[in-house]
């Protein structure tokens, strides 16, 4: 396993989601930023749409009071305070037919007095119009600007993609590059490792075909001190009594490793028996707990049997002891009710 590119690959993605994370948290940022700014475009939209109320009501306040009606003469609670006597002129049109003042045809003000009230009512309604064409502008003008808003913002949403997308397969194209140089890199440093253990395996081979180990020289195992000292290192062989001695040897460790193998079988068989006997009582007493809470369950039952029957008998009689107290007459219109 190449470890340094392992690590190196973990601090790469490690560093990617990093970068990853900051992405996102730029992009919450500004998801914030945009909700902000809609909340605030909307708190603008109510207030215009309150100040438009509010005009629209001072409007009628101011232009359209009460006493400019046609009908307020009729509910003036001023009437008896602002009247006037019963005549002032021949020409005073509060003269009635019952006063014997003013007849049929002399209504000598009534051009002047119908022009008047035309010239009014056109006022009224171009003043009706003016409001109504300056309520529909500042409506058509916070759509614009509300309309504007959206398309700005949809914009920015799509301009913010399409930066995300695009850095990040600007990251994927330095991740790709950099895992290509880090393989090149690697089978390069394997090749060169190869080669020199190649080399060096050969070297070895060499040597050791060239050297006294393999041809095993028995003069390299005399020490400088003469032949009766010899060399651990260097020597070759041992005499048949070594020989035999650790042949007996490696039988007696052979025989005591069946022993121990036997001991630990017999051990494992022991505990399996205890295993097997404690799940079965383990079982046993399952059973058994299983058959008491079916006989309690049955009981039970009986029991709520019993009870329901004995309560529906209390009703029956309850009942019947209702019937047999009331009279004949709210009897039947207790059983027609009951009937319908």
């Amino acid at each position: 396993i190449d470890k340094d590119a392992l690590d190196a690959q973990v601090k790469e993605r490690k560093l990617q989601e990093a970068a990853e994370k900051a992405q996102h948290e730029k992009f919450a940022h500004d998801m914030k930023k945009n909700d902000k700014l809609m909340c605030l475009l909307e708190e603008r939209q109510k207030n215009e749409i309150k100040d438009l109320n509010r005009a629209l009501t001072e409007f009628h306040k101011n232009f359209q009071k009460p006493e400019t009606r046609r009908e307020f003469d009729l509910n003036d609670p001023q009437a008896l305070k602002k009247d006037r006597p019963a005549r002032v002129s021949d020409s005073d049109p509060r003269c009635t037919i019952s006063g014997m003042q003013k007849f049929m045809g002399e209504d000598l003000n009534y051009d002047q007095r119908m022009k008047f009230q035309k010239e009014q009512l056109r006022e009224w309604s171009l003043q009706q119009q003016k409001d109504w064409k300056n309520a529909l502008a500042d409506q058509k003008l916070a759509d614009d600007l509300y309309d504007k808003f959206r398309i700005e913002l949809d914009r920015k949403i799509m301009e913010e993609q399409r930066k995300e997308e695009e850095s990040r397969r600007v990251v994927c194209t330095a991740t790709k590059d950099f895992n290509r140089i880090q393989v090149a890199e690697l089978v390069h440093k394997n090749e060169l490792e190869k080669a020199q253990k190649v080399k060096d395996d050969i070297d070895e081979i060499t040597f050791l075909l060239r050297g006294d180990l393999l041809s095993e020289n028995p003069d390299q195992a005399i020490g400088p001190l003469g032949k009766h000292h010899v060399l651990v290192d260097r020597w070759k062989g041992m005499n048949q009594e070594q020989l035999m001695e650790i042949r007996q040897c490696q039988k007696e460790q052979a025989l005591e490793k069946l022993r121990v193998r036997e001991q630990e079988r017999q051990k494992d068989a022991e505990w399996d028996r205890q295993r097997l006997q404690t799940a079965r009582a383990q079982l046993l007493l399952e059973r058994q707990q299983q058959r008491q809470n079916r006989v309690q369950r049955q009981d039970l039952d009986f029991v709520n049997a019993e009870l329901s029957q004995e309560q529906k008998a209390k009703n029956i009689y309850l009942k019947e002891e209702e019937y047999s107290n009331i009279p004949t007459d709210e009897f039947y219109a207790q059983f027609n009710t009951t009937t319908r």
